[in-house]
């Protein structure tokens, strides 16, 4: 068996080469999924935009949905962070945040996500006057629904600005602490580039000493050394992104040996032009690699897809990637997951078994 999989069904593992790569669209559309990057301000369609700025009485400066969706023609981090918090604005009150993250989860449970970790973005709204219950009870009200109506267990993981202040994150995290129940993590976000994870290490410090999880982007822009900082001094337990760690062969052993999970983003890296085509993206490089890689959508409204377009996408561009990476990023997704019982985790392991030996069923019988 190679080491793109790690599987702990090796003999389903084995027989998966006899797939044909016709049958995995199908595949990936229908399997249980866990999406475990996933910026919620980053779910704000420009319809969702316009009808928010109408009902709040805020000032877009594009005339027509078409207009703003026009705008979505980024060259770097830089210029699509800068059309993300322009976007932002429009989010006010406790409905606003609600709204936002149901429409979310409706287009995810479509996609077959059955688990959720979402990361939300508490400075960009503060920094507005926007209350912090307003955004995190507006959230986890959605999350709730979610898991009564749909079936989808949501969790919210609280994320730092990285071109602000640790002091400005320190002081966001004490100011969320009277909805502690609310979150089960913290992480790192926004420009990565001369920000370095260090900056934050005493943050992060205090949120282990809260119980919360940490997970950091590292490595989509900035250099493999990120990644390591992320490891070493916030104590990551996911690193987000995570493409660059391949020019650092050392380090692509320790996060294989380690199984740490990186959260892949394909049409993200695309959209930001962190690579020049999808049939470049290093994604089949990392699994044959025995890297915990996964799929995730990162900020759909403004790269072009959700979850299973990321999916579909990949598998379209790269003809090497069979069934036995899909298996695996599947696998990873559930095997990352902070808030999903061992019960439940073998459950979604079994469900994605039971798919491909259906599929490996309707083979043509040989012999």
């Amino acid at each position: 068996m190679d080491k793109s999989t790690h599987p702990s069904n090796d003999a389903l593992a084995l027989k998966l080469d006899a797939l044909p790569r016709s049958v995995l669209p199908t595949l990936l559309r229908q399997a249980p999924k866990a999406e475990l990057h996933l910026h919620i301000e980053g779910t704000l369609e420009p319809e969702l935009i316009f009808k928010l700025a109408q009902r709040n009485g805020v000032r877009l400066g594009y005339p027509s949905v078409q207009a703003l969706r026009a705008a979505y023609a980024f060259t770097d981090l830089q210029s699509f962070l800068d059309v993300y918090y322009a976007g932002a604005g429009v989010l006010l009150t406790e409905q606003d945040f609600f709204d936002l993250a149901w429409a979310y989860f409706e287009r995810a449970a479509a996609d077959a996500v059955v688990h959720a970790e979402v990361f939300f973005d508490p400075q960009t709204h503060t920094s507005r006057g926007v209350p912090m219950q307003a955004v995190i009870l507006g959230l986890h009200r959605a999350c709730l629904r979610a898991q009564a109506d749909l079936g989808l267990n949501a969790r919210l993981i609280l994320c730092f600005l990285r071109h602000l202040s640790e002091k400005d994150a320190l002081a966001t995290l004490e100011a969320a602490l009277p909805w502690r129940d609310c979150f089960i993590g913290v992480g790192l976000d926004s420009a990565e580039q001369d920000n370095p994870p260090e900056r934050f290490a005493r943050v992060f410090a205090r949120a282990r000493e809260l119980g919360l999880h940490c997970v950091a982007h590292a490595g989509e822009e900035g250099p493999p050394a990120y990644i390591e900082g992320a490891l070493d001094v916030l104590q990551a337990e996911r690193i987000d992104h995570g493409v660059r760690c391949l020019e650092d062969p050392a380090l692509v052993q320790r996060l294989a040996q380690a199984r740490m999970p990186l959260t892949v983003c394909p049409l993200s890296n695309l959209k930001l032009c962190v690579v020049p085509s999808l049939a470049q993206h290093p994604l089949r490089r990392m699994l044959d690699e025995g890297l915990c890689a996964m799929v995730n959508s990162d900020d759909p409204a403004y790269f072009g897809g959700y979850l299973n377009d990321n999916f579909l996408r990949c598998f379209e561009a790269d003809p090497a990637l069979t069934a036995r990476h899909a298996y695996a990023l599947l696998r990873n997704s559930f095997e990352a997951c902070f808030d999903l019982d061992e019960a439940s985790r073998q459950q979604r392991y079994q469900q994605i078994d039971a798919l491909f030996e259906a599929a490996l069923a309707q083979l043509p019988k040989t012999g």
